[in-house]
């Protein structure tokens, strides 16, 4: 692909196969400039993608799924220099306006004190083991066969059943989620927005949970989520507990399965690599961060200026849309040496923003590492050799890949490897 800025972010195909030249031409105009299609503010600069994610007060997420497409009513003539009241009369007609990633405190600081609720130390200790077993009993399906379709076969179910398993759905349950959610597939970002309730293909899943927990209460993590408070001690509506588990859950397996195949296609590629993790395991958490900086499964996040304001010298009008390239930012030179190279040993890569940064930080970073620590473990257990299929992805140096068609996350599609 040229590296051109003048091409439309969010349907221009060169960008699914290969978006990093746009991120250097954007870079080039400065750490954030204002691209000429949607009348967007790019922000490829990791200073400058801190201090908006870190600022709440100045930019709002109510546009975090619909990006430039979350309209506010009227026009930019009608905004003057703050559009708080705007944001709160327009919530709930824009895409997710009534979902996590969406909110704004105080609403956002009282939801996620919910949903943290459920992640709790005990919580993640008990899902890990669940995750040692789990990837034993996916590994043994294709074991024997000497290759198989990682994302199909491993990433997805996995990531989907460990979510499952943190939020306490039984197991004798987790046949028909599998069937269910994986035939359906997560919400999509193909072409212009997400619907209006992203999540609510998994909604009745967990209403139906929480209802029953709360009409019978029982000694498991359900009844625990069911039963859960806000911080201050109310009682969340049911609707509130399911949006925060759907939250969870949709976004985490998600998310989670296409870093998995990144990290894959990564460790699959580079023999060197995968030699030096075979002979010392300690490497691993460098390998799994350097993974995310380069790899990170979200392309861009979306903030509005909630109010008229400067950043790195440029004036952003209230009501603009703001464009956070988080994999631009992971390759800012200013703040990461050599950022092309993939360095398992690079001090400072666990600053990486694939998580963002403040109070919308991703909940379940954590969550994801441990997923990546577990599966590279038990493949180079199992496994003596990872390569690349070449049948499917052709020949080293002439690889042929498809990525999910989407402008929000990148990640494979498929990802056929030979195990020996």
């Amino acid at each position: 692909m040229a590296a051109r800025t003048d091409i439309d972010f969010f349907t221009d195909e060169s960008l699914i196969e290969d978006p990093y030249p746009y991120y250097e031409a954007a870079r080039a105009h400065g750490p954030l400039w204002q691209e000429p299609v949607h009348g967007a503010f790019v922000v490829t600069g990791y200073d400058e993608l801190h201090a908006i994610y870190r600022d709440p007060g100045t930019f709002s997420s109510i546009n975090s799924f619909g990006g430039p497409f979350s309209k506010l009513p009227g026009g930019p003539e009608d905004y003057g220099d703050d559009v708080t009241a705007l944001i709160r009369q327009a919530r709930s007609g824009l895409p997710g306006g009534n979902t996590l990633s969406t909110l704004d405190p105080p609403d956002h600081t009282a939801y996620r004190g919910l949903m943290m609720r459920l992640l709790t130390p005990r919580r993640l200790q008990e899902n890990e083991a669940f995750m040692w077993r789990l990837a034993d009993r996916q590994i043994e399906e294709f074991a024997a066969h000497g290759r198989c379709e990682f994302l199909g076969e491993y990433a997805q179910p996995f990531s989907l059943l460990v979510i499952a398993d943190l939020l306490g759905i039984p197991e004798s349950d987790h046949p028909a989620l599998r069937e269910q959610f994986l035939a359906a597939g997560p919400p999509a970002a193909v072409g212009k927005v997400f619907s209006n309730d992203p999540f609510a293909f998994i909604e009745e899943w967990f209403t139906a949970y929480v209802e029953d927990r709360r009409r019978q209460p029982r000694d498991d993590v359900l009844t625990h989520m069911a039963l859960a408070t806000f911080p201050d001690g109310s009682t969340p509506e049911v609707i509130d507990v399911v949006r925060a588990a759907s939250f969870l859950f949709a976004g985490g397996q998600g998310t989670s399965a296409r870093f998995l195949g990144n990290m894959m296609q990564l460790l699959a590629e580079d023999g060197d690599h995968q030699a030096g993790l075979r002979k010392d395991r300690l490497g691993i958490p460098g390998f799994i961060e350097e993974a995310l900086r380069m790899k990170a499964p979200v392309k861009v996040n979306f903030r509005m200026a909630r109010v008229s304001t400067t950043l790195a010298g440029v004036t952003i009008p209230a009501g603009s849309t703001l464009m956070l390239m988080v994999q631009a930012g992971n390759r800012d030179p200013e703040h990461f040496e050599d950022p092309t190279t993939f360095d398992i040993g690079r001090a400072n890569a666990r600053e990486h923003v694939a998580f963002g940064r403040g109070p919308h930080s991703c909940p379940g970073g954590s969550l994801v590492r441990a997923d990546a620590r577990v599966t590279l473990e038990r493949f180079l257990d199992r496994f003596a050799s990872i390569r690349i299929a070449e049948d499917e992805h052709g020949a080293a140096g002439d690889r042929h890949y498809t990525y999910s068609p989407s402008w929000m996350l990148r990640g494979l599609e498929t990802l056929h490897l030979e195990l020996r």
